[in-house]
């Protein structure tokens, strides 16, 4: 198995959990909503959204790394306000393009 993988191979999830405080604020809501756009300008947003069948969400970035990753995700007014915490996730991919992590045969 190749060790080495690219860049472009690496996510960062960012698992958002309610927490005692949370509450249903618009302001604090909008400022996530606008902390979500941010990233999409910067190209870093892969995927975000709430889940359906439990409380909280996810957010999935690229970035340099980890402590970028954590930077972006103490940056969300959610994790700022403290009505959301979140747990970080180093996420790597796998799909034809590199083999899946070079395990598929040839």
């Amino acid at each position: 198995m190749n060790s080495v993988q690219a860049e472009e191979d690496i996510c960062y999830v960012i698992l958002l959990s309610p927490t005692q405080q949370d509450r249903r604020d618009m302001e604090i809501i909008r400022g996530h909503v606008q902390h979500l756009q941010e990233l999409e300008r910067r190209g870093q947003l892969v995927l975000c959204g709430p889940f359906n069948d439990a409380p909280g969400g996810m957010v999935i970035i690229r970035a340099e790394s980890r402590e970028e990753a954590e930077a972006v995700a103490e940056r969300d007014p959610y994790v700022l306000s403290g009505i959301r915490s979140y747990e970080l996730r180093t996420w790597s991919l796998s799909h034809a393009g590199n083999r899946h992590m070079g395990i598929a045969a040839d």
